[in-house]
C-alpha cells in the first residue's frame, strides 16, 4: 500500500498546473494603489469630516463670493429721509410672528442703527475673520513645525527651545495680545494704514501664541522617527542633515501637522472674536464677525438677530474645521486607517 500513496496525494494532473501558472502569469500586474485614495476614502467614510468640510466650503465661498452678487456696500450710511426709513429694521422672517415690525425688503436681514446693510457687513466680517484664521495658522503652523523639528533632530537645541514652548504655554495668552495690541497698534496703523496695520497685528500676535501645540507634536513625531531604519539607512549613505529633514522626516510628520493646521484655524478666529469683541481689534467701520457682536451686544435685547447670526456663524466655522481636523486625524493615521 506504501506505493500507493503518492498516487492518492496527487490532485492535480501535469497539463492542470501547467494552465494555472500560464494563467497567473497572463494576468497583468495591477499598479498599487495611492495612499491619498485611502486617504480620501477613510475622510469621505467620516460623516462629520464631510459635513464640516462641505459645511465650511459652503460659509468661505459665501463671504468670498457674496459680495459679487449682493452689490450693497457694508460702509453705506443713508442719508436724510432714508436714514429714518432705514435704521433699525428688523429681518423680513420677524413678520411671521410680528405683523407689525419694521422690515425693507431690499434688507433681508434687517439693518443696524445707522442703517447699514446687515447681510452685507455678515459677508464682509466673514471675509475678514477667515482671511485672518487661514494667516494665522499659516503662520504658527510654521513656527511650529520648524521648532518642532529642530528641537526633535538637533539634541542639543532640545532642551532651550522646549523651555521656550513651555515659557509661552505658561503665559496668560489673551492679556498679553491686548497690551501688546495697545503698544504697536499705533506704530503699525501709521507704516500699513489702519485696516492693513491692525490686520498685520492680530495674524502676527496669534501665530506668535498658537504654535506651541504644534511644535511639541511634531518634535515627538520626529524623535520617534530619527531613530528608524529609513533615516540611518539615509544617513549611511552621506544624506545632510537638512537632505534628511526636507525628504524624510517632513513628509512623515505630514499628518498631525495638517490636523494642527485646520484645528488652528478655529483657534485663530476665535481669538480674533475676543480681541474684536472686546474693542482691541479692527477699528467700528471695518467690520469682523467679533466686531458685529460687540457693536450689537448693548441692544441685544430688542434686537437679538444681531447677536444671533454672527455668534452662529462663529460657532458653525468653528465646529466645522473642528470636525473636519477630526477626520483628517482619523484619515491620515495609518495606525486607524481602515477601521
Amino acid at each position: 500500500m506504501a506505493f500507493l500513496i503518492p498516487v492518492f496525494a496527487m490532485t492535480e494532473t501535469p497539463l492542470e498546473i501547467e494552465s494555472e501558472v500560464s494563467t497567473v502569469e497572463a494576468e497583468p500586474d495591477k499598479p498599487p494603489r495611492s495612499q491619498w485614495v485611502d486617504i480620501w476614502q477613510q475622510l469621505k467614510a467620516h460623516k462629520g469630516a464631510m459635513v464640516g468640510t462641505y459645511l465650511f466650503a459652503f460659509i468661505t465661498i459665501g463671504v468670498f463670493v457674496g459680495p459679487f452678487i449682493w452689490h450693497i456696500d457694508p460702509t453705506y450710511l443713508p442719508q436724510g429721509r432714508d436714514f429714518i426709513d432705514l435704521r433699525d429694521t428688523r429681518p423680513i422672517y420677524t413678520l411671521i410672528w410680528d405683523s407689525q415690525a419694521k422690515v425693507s425688503w431690499a434688507h433681508p436681514l434687517g439693518t443696524d442703527n445707522l442703517g447699514r446693510d446687515a447681510l452685507a457687513r455678515l459677508m464682509s466680517g466673514g471675509r475678514v475673520s477667515i482671511a485672518v484664521g487661514l494667516t494665522a495658522m499659516v503662520l504658527s503652523i510654521l513656527l511650529g513645525t520648524i521648532i518642532g523639528v529642530v528641537a526633535g533632530f538637533f539634541r542639543r537645541m532640545d532642551g532651550s527651545l522646549m523651555r521656550l514652548t513651555d515659557l509661552f504655554l505658561a503665559l496668560p495668552l489673551l492679556p498679553l495680545i491686548l497690551v501688546a495690541s495697545l503698544l504697536f497698534r499705533d506704530p503699525l496703523s501709521n507704516s500699513f494704514g489702519t485696516e492693513g496695520g491692525i490686520f498685520i497685528l492680530i495674524v502676527v500676535l496669534i501665530g506668535l501664541t498658537s504654535w506651541m501645540q504644534t511644535a511639541r507634536i511634531v518634535r515627538g513625531d520626529v524623535l520617534a522617527l530619527k531613530e528608524r531604519e529609513f533615516v540611518l539607512a539615509a544617513r549611511s549613505v552621506g544624506t545632510t542633515p537638512v537632505q534628511l529633514i526636507i525628504r524624510h522626516l517632513l513628509p512623515n510628520t505630514l499628518s498631525p501637522i495638517m490636523v494642527s493646521a485646520t484645528l488652528g484655524i478655529a483657534t485663530a478666529i476665535i481669538t480674533e472674536s475676543a480681541l474684536s469683541f472686546l474693542g482691541f481689534g479692527f477699528p467700528p467701520d471695518f467690520p469682523t464677525w467679533g466686531r458685529l457682536l460687540n457693536d450689537s451686544v448693548d441692544r441685544m435685547v430688542l434686537y437679538p438677530e444681531r447677536v444671533l447670526w454672527p455668534g452662529l456663524m462663529i460657532s458653525l466655522t468653528v465646529l466645522s474645521v473642528n470636525y473636519l481636523g477630526d477626520g483628517l486625524r482619523d484619515a491620515l493615521d495609518p495606525r486607524i486607517r481602515g477601521r
